[in-house]
């Protein structure tokens, strides 16, 4: 069994890393993540966004200016899914707690 962990291990690690070949070059100039415009002449977020944030919320903090301004809607469910599974997980450990002290 402990064998068959392994190769699973070894597998998957191979995959990735074979993955990871096909990656570009970080540092290179001509990727299109360092694009200005993409591939069909629409301007790229990102670059709007780190030229902007601080101009569109007046806060030196990037990350804060996309999660809460940029991407708030999305951001918002995401903590509500979050909080819910959160409440769940209480409510399910304080009643196993109960039946136990009965």
């Amino acid at each position: 069994m402990k064998l068959y962990k392994i190769l699973i291990l070894a597998l998957f690690a191979g995959v990735l890393i074979y993955a990871s070949l096909d990656l570009p070059y970080r540092g290179d100039p001509d990727n299109l993540m360092h694009a200005e415009r993409s591939i069909t002449g629409t301007p790229v977020i990102g670059n709007y966004a780190i030229q902007e944030a601080y101009n569109d919320a007046h806060t030196p903090n990037m990350v804060t200016v996309i999660l809460g301004d940029y991407r708030s809607i999305d951001t918002f469910g995401e903590q509500i899914v979050i909080y819910t599974a959160g409440l769940i997980t209480l409510l399910v450990l304080r009643s196993r707690r109960r039946r136990k002290n009965r």
